[in-house]
């Protein structure tokens, strides 16, 4: 079992930053990659940022340039750094790990919201 837990989330104007964290605890060995999901109101939820133990990561178009995803495995945290902030932006956005070929963990979701 793998245990994500959000944080950092909140509200901020438009074009500002926020950072946000994921705290990684259980059986870490067994992930395979890490990533941020959002879920927008009236919008399918969508892949924003994953970064895999070996290859590259990936961005979704819409956050490319503005948002960094992080791994730090000491701390066992990933990150993800947003700037440039756009009211589409807004979402619940959730901690998503990968296990094995089929496992998947959530986090509980942590609130953002960029006032125009």
């Amino acid at each position: 079992q793998v245990q994500l837990v959000e944080s950092g989330g909140g509200l901020v104007q438009a074009g500002g930053s926020l950072r946000l964290s994921c705290a990684v605890s259980g059986n870490r060995f067994m992930i395979s990659a890490m990533g941020w999901y959002r879920h927008a109101p009236g919008k399918q939820r969508e892949l924003v940022a994953r970064i895999p133990n070996r290859g590259n990561t990936n961005y979704a178009d819409s956050v490319k340039g503005r948002f960094t995803i992080s791994r730090d495995i000491i701390k066992n945290t990933v990150d993800l750094q947003m700037d440039s902030l756009k009211p589409e932006d807004t979402a619940v956005y959730y901690c998503h790990a990968a296990a094995g070929s089929s496992l998947e963990y959530w986090g509980r979701g942590t609130q953002v919201t960029v006032s125009s």
